[in-house]
């Protein structure tokens, strides 16, 4: 599809973007750990400790995501034939169970100490107070990026890496919060902001797991299917949506659409319909990569001829000069249909059965059909130019044809080949280019009547109508 993120320049570029944006992610998480493993060093607090502690968890996590975000750009290849996007949501999932098991090893550390009462010194400095507010602006910082570049490269291991940072920050400023109420005098302020941290980051945790969990076992987006069923339905010539199945992964919404468009369009137009159908789910989800199938349906609009020939073509069976009349309420239908010349006439006479029945099945049982079989000769025949003579003799017939019948006008390249079962007559003319076809095809078949009555040995004539200079 031509889609801005699917185009192979524009991808590249995303992926260095992802990645410088990793790469980044994690130089700042090893600074930052440094500073609050000096500060809980110097303080001696817990929740500066348990900080200290999620920081290690965060470079973890800043690599896990950078491994993923690499591998996850591979192109498909035939093991993952829908890429390996995937490994994201891996790396999400696995950044959801370190934080879990941060969160319970500090909830519990907490809760030992509130539960029996000991108090454990906590110096808070300005060092301590300067290297927290230092975590705090940072976080905002790598928080806002990343979030940014996760929303525009589609990327759930950085969106994972987003929420961890947001839990940071918000972390930071409770450590920081514990900190100033044990210089107001609260002895336990340091703890209960540690268990506060524990708790914010296992409901962050919860609604990353949820996500990420989704992505991996193929749930829909909400409301993308409506607006990409949507966008469908308004591209002309879509008549229905026949299915819709999506599923994201790696930053892309992968799916397959079943399209309903009129059995009556030739391929070229079906071909043209799919391009317009690319192009508005596209627009609708620039990050789509929707497999598109067109299949064919009877509308409402088709006249009886047309159902006739595509019954017939349904068959593969040739048909023309069909016929269709109404006798009071009763349907009655006549056509030519080809067959081999060399076919027997039983073999001949049960595919018109099939045809009939066929054309019955559409339009009724007491529809009456009638088909008449016609000799399709399928071998190619040798031939010569015949001498000069005889195509002046057949060109001068051919001009008196058109001169008795008063609507052909100037008959021209006139050719004539011998072959083994007779003349064939090839010839151009002109004709008032107002008249309707009917009246030219009669005034032609006319000539060919006359030649052939005036020269037996003529077995096929074929004569090309041209509309005359105004």
């Amino acid at each position: 599809m031509d889609s801005s993120v699917n185009h192979p320049d524009d991808a590249r570029k995303v992926a260095k973007l992802k990645e410088r944006a990793a790469i980044l992610s994690v130089l700042a998480s090893i600074a930052l750990t440094l500073g609050k493993a000096l500060a809980a060093y110097l303080s001696g607090s817990l929740a500066l400790m348990s900080e200290a502690a999620h920081g290690l968890i965060d470079i973890a996590a800043t690599l896990t995501t950078w491994f993923a975000i690499r591998a996850a750009d591979k192109p498909a290849d035939d093991e993952h034939h829908y890429g390996h996007g995937k490994v994201e949501s891996l790396a999400a999932l696995a950044e959801c169970a370190l934080l879990f098991a941060l969160a319970g090893a500090v909830a519990w550390e907490a809760g030992s100490r509130l539960w029996s009462g000991v108090t454990h010194p906590v110096e808070v400095t300005p060092i301590v107070i300067g290297v927290l507010v230092a975590a705090i602006l940072i976080d905002g910082t790598r928080w806002r990026a990343l979030h940014i570049i996760a929303r525009d490269t589609h990327s759930e291991a950085l969106a994972a890496d987003a929420l961890h940072f947001a839990s940071d920050l918000v972390s930071s400023a409770l450590t920081l919060a514990g900190l100033i109420a044990i210089v107001a005098g609260f002895p336990n302020g340091d703890t209960i902001a540690a268990l506060g941290v524990s708790i914010f980051i296992i409901g962050a945790a919860t609604r990353l797991a949820a996500r990420t969990i989704n992505t991996l076992v193929d749930a829909a987006p909400k409301g993308v299917r409506d607006r990409l069923e949507n966008a469908a339905l308004g591209v002309d010539g879509v008549q229905q949506v026949e299915w819709l199945r999506i599923r994201p992964g790696g930053g892309q919404i992968h799916g397959e659409i079943g399209v309903k468009v009129s059995r009556t369009l030739p391929l070229e137009e079906v071909t043209e319909i799919k391009r317009q159908l690319a192009a508005a789910l596209t627009g609708s989800q620039p990050n789509a990569d929707i497999t598109i199938t067109a299949n064919p349906m009877q509308t409402d609009d088709e006249n009886a001829l047309q159902r006739v020939m595509m019954t017939a073509a349904r068959l593969r069976l040739p048909v023309h000069h069909i016929t269709v009349q109404r006798i009071g309420a009763r349907m009655c239908i006549g056509l030519d249909m080809e067959v081999d010349a060399r076919m027997s006439l039983g073999a001949a006479h049960e595919l018109a059965t099939q045809l009939e029945a066929a054309i019955r099945a559409d339009f009724g049982p007491d529809t009456e059909v009638e088909t008449h079989v016609e000799p399709l000769d399928m071998s190619e025949t040798a031939g010569r130019d015949s001498e000069w003579a005889v195509v002046e003799s057949i060109g001068r017939a051919l001009s008196e044809g058109a001169a008795a019948g008063g609507l052909i006008l100037d008959v021209h390249n006139v050719r004539v080949r011998s072959t083994e079962t007779g003349l064939m007559v090839n010839f151009h003319c002109r004709a008032d280019a107002a008249l309707d076809v009917a009246s030219v095809h009669a005034a032609v078949d006319a000539i060919e009547r006359a030649v052939r009555l005036k020269r037996p040995d003529v077995v096929r004539v074929i004569g090309h109508a041209e509309p005359a200079a105004g």
